[in-house]
């Protein structure tokens, strides 16, 4: 399995596993982190944020096809739950273990991260690939790499 393929599974099952957690467990520690101002009710927030990253997730593993769509949808999705990062971070709020200021200043510096995963992985971001024929573009997008 090529690197970008594994990353692409790896990222997208991560995200299942977020989603299902915001769904059921992890809930309250996940409305913590919706910060005061945001204008929805922050349970509705964690519902919906973790029914995006199921679908997301789910989708990046099961529709190889379309791993540069989902890739960049992702990696907006990190954007733009960014803000609630920043807001853990100025608000000092205590949620999964980041209970000082330190712990929530260097989580920050993840998400760029995990944007330019999903960019990778989607096959958006690396060396641009000698020219293939159309033979080897069917097969790469029958197999997903």
């Amino acid at each position: 399995m090529k690197a970008q393929t594994l990353a692409r599974v790896a990222l997208g099952s991560f995200m299942v596993t977020a989603g299902v957690l915001h769904l059921t467990t992890q809930r309250e520690e996940f409305r913590a982190q919706v910060p005061d101002w945001f204008p929805v009710d922050e349970d509705l927030t964690v519902l919906g944020s973790g029914v995006v990253e199921v679908a997301l997730g789910g989708a990046f593993v099961a529709l190889p096809r379309h791993r540069r769509t989902i890739g960049a949808l992702l990696a907006a999705f990190f954007v733009a739950i960014f803000p609630g990062n920043i807001a853990q971070y100025v608000e000092g709020t205590d949620a999964f273990g980041l209970d000082t200021d330190r712990a929530r200043l260097v989580r920050l510096f993840f998400q760029p991260v995990l944007v330019l995963w999903a960019l990778w992985a989607g096959g958006l971001l690396g060396r641009r690939r000698p020219a293939r024929t159309e033979q080897q573009q069917r097969e790469e997008v029958e197999t997903g790499e």
